[in-house]
């Protein structure tokens, strides 16, 4: 076996390594759901390299994230599900039948009747499922209206996308202050939960303000999770100053005070904004 540039030396790579007797006992082991934490991962880590604009690395976390899907698909038509050419055609049919503006009679259309058509291809598409799934005698229920919001989402992205949707059928605030007073009024009841030292009404309530937090996050065209992202790349640069600096002087951060690390932090602070002056 040799490298590829193929997409089909690929696949026959993870063939062989699946191939029972011949193959790796740790590939042949996996499922679906041993491997899916994996392939979280490595998208995970595509948007690493992407926020690091390091192109080599982009390059080699695409590939490996390739890999989970090339992964998925063997195991699939092992059990006789679908092949990697299915999902192939599946995807590039879906592509072509959302967007009509590029492939089909639809042209010229303005960004927001684009958006607004997508969304109504991906309704009746739903609809023919729904339908597909009855004549074909199956007794499944009807999917709730936000089924369609991935559990496994980061939080912060699952909250946006599910106020988003309901947000659709007429469930939101129409007013950004209006999310304001609810978010004073959660900050209250977490308070309340404070002082009784409930661990569970505490989470529940601290999780009613980050829910209210993302509210106003959508309101304003925010996005939470590159928000917090962006603070937490903040809070590391601003602490890196703080152990440089103590390095510098001969310190480690446990010889430091609160006082004396405090102080290199407004440091930290005023160079960051000497800097986007």
């Amino acid at each position: 076996m040799t490298p590829s540039r193929s997409i089909d030396g690929l696949i026959a790579i993870m063939a062989a390594l699946r191939t029972p007797e011949t193959g790796c006992a740790w590939d042949l082991e996996q499922s679906f759901a041993t491997i899916a934490p994996y392939t979280i991962e490595e998208a995970y880590e595509v948007a690493d390299a992407i926020k690091r604009q390091n192109m080599p690395d982009l390059c080699e976390e695409l590939g490996d994230l390739l890999l989970q899907v090339v992964f998925h698909a063997q195991m699939a038509e092992e059990l006789g599900h679908f092949t990697f050419a299915d999902l192939c055609e599946a995807i590039t049919t879906k592509l072509i039948r959302r967007h009509p503006h590029v492939f089909g009679d639809a042209r010229d259309l303005p960004p927001e009747a684009v958006k607004s058509l997508w969304q109504e291809i991906k309704d009746q598409e739903k609809a023919e499922k729904r339908l597909k799934q009855q004549q074909s005698g199956s007794k499944s229920e009807p999917d709730a209206f936000l089924a369609d919001v991935p559990s496994v989402f980061p939080a912060l992205t699952q909250a946006v996308k599910l106020q988003k949707k309901a947000a659709r059928v007429g469930f939101d605030w129409s007013e950004l202050t209006h999310v304001i007073e609810k978010l004073d009024e959660e900050v209250l009841e977490f308070k309340q939960a404070l002082a009784q030292a409930s661990p569970a009404e505490l989470r529940e309530e601290f999780g009613d303000i980050l829910f209210v937090m993302t509210n106003i996050a959508r309101k304003l065209d925010i996005d939470p999770e590159a928000a917090l992202n962006g603070c937490n790349d903040k809070f590391r640069s601003r602490f890196g100053y703080i152990e440089q600096a103590l390095r510098n002087k001969g310190q480690s951060l446990d010889q430091a005070s609160l006082d004396d690390m405090e102080a290199l932090w407004i440091e930290a602070k005023h160079q960051e904004k000497s800097k986007n002056i």
